[in-house]
């Protein structure tokens, strides 16, 4: 299997796209910008896709979410926890304008970064074919695996950053979002965010997971859980 990285231009957000040797393949958090690039591998390398995963419903994980669904003819998988962000990515965020409609305010910083990619904010379109998993009350879900093409994957429920975040595990990879990064975790004072469901998370989840597991982050560089244990200092505290 290759797991080949494309970085947006909003925020650094990872995207990743895993490919089996069979040539089946997922793409994991499409964030703004990285739809064309996906679609030129996928032509190029004559790829099979199986699904869009999202690590969490955050916008700047998402946005090319729907247009890549479409374009592939494949489901935007997610916990069911977070698929009601896909609708409201601004909202959600408790970035809300006037009348309390979701703002393109082009002062705010993710709108900013967003335009700044040469993307209207006022222009995204929600994923149309959802497939969610887990449940949407559930302080933690169960393991849910999910079979796509010849990709096998566990998706284990890691809230705390929001209330559907989900680590994706395939082998000796973790594909952790915004739960955990090298030498820091995701902030939990957005809507949806919780510090006590975070840390319980991290000692939970993420704390018992294999030292030699490798870490694929929604931003920032790779790791893995050996190092984090000992150099982040939310884990080593714990």
């Amino acid at each position: 299997m290759q797991v080949i990285t494309v970085v947006s231009a909003v925020f650094g957000a990872r995207c990743s796209v895993l490919v089996d040797d069979d040539g089946s393949c997922v793409v994991i958090d499409a964030g703004a910008g990285v739809a064309d690039d996906v679609l030129a591998l996928v032509e190029e390398r004559h790829l099979r896709p199986a699904a869009v995963l999202a690590t969490h419903g955050h916008v700047d994980h998402t946005w090319d979410a729907g247009p890549l669904s479409d374009a592939l003819g494949v489901p935007v998988v997610l916990h069911a926890a977070d698929v009601y962000r896909l609708a409201d990515p601004f909202g959600t965020l408790g970035l809300l304008g006037s009348a309390g409609r979701p703002s393109h305010d082009p002062s705010g910083p993710l709108a900013q970064a967003i335009a700044a990619t040469g993307i209207d904010p006022a222009r995204y379109v929600a994923p149309q074919r959802v497939e969610p998993f887990g449940a949407v009350d559930d302080v933690r879900s169960a393991d849910t695996v999910l079979e796509l093409g010849s990709l096998r994957i566990v998706a284990r429920h890691a809230p705390g950053h929001t209330e559907g975040s989900t680590l994706y595990l395939l082998g000796s990879l973790a594909f952790t979002g915004d739960v955990l990064f090298a030498g820091s975790i995701g902030r939990t004072d957005l809507p949806g965010g919780h510090d006590a469901t975070m840390q319980r998370t991290l000692r939970e989840v993420v704390a018992t997971l294999p030292p030699e597991t490798v870490v694929v982050p929604g931003h920032g560089p790779t790791t893995d859980i050996a190092t984090e244990l000992v150099h982040n200092p939310y884990l080593a505290r714990l």
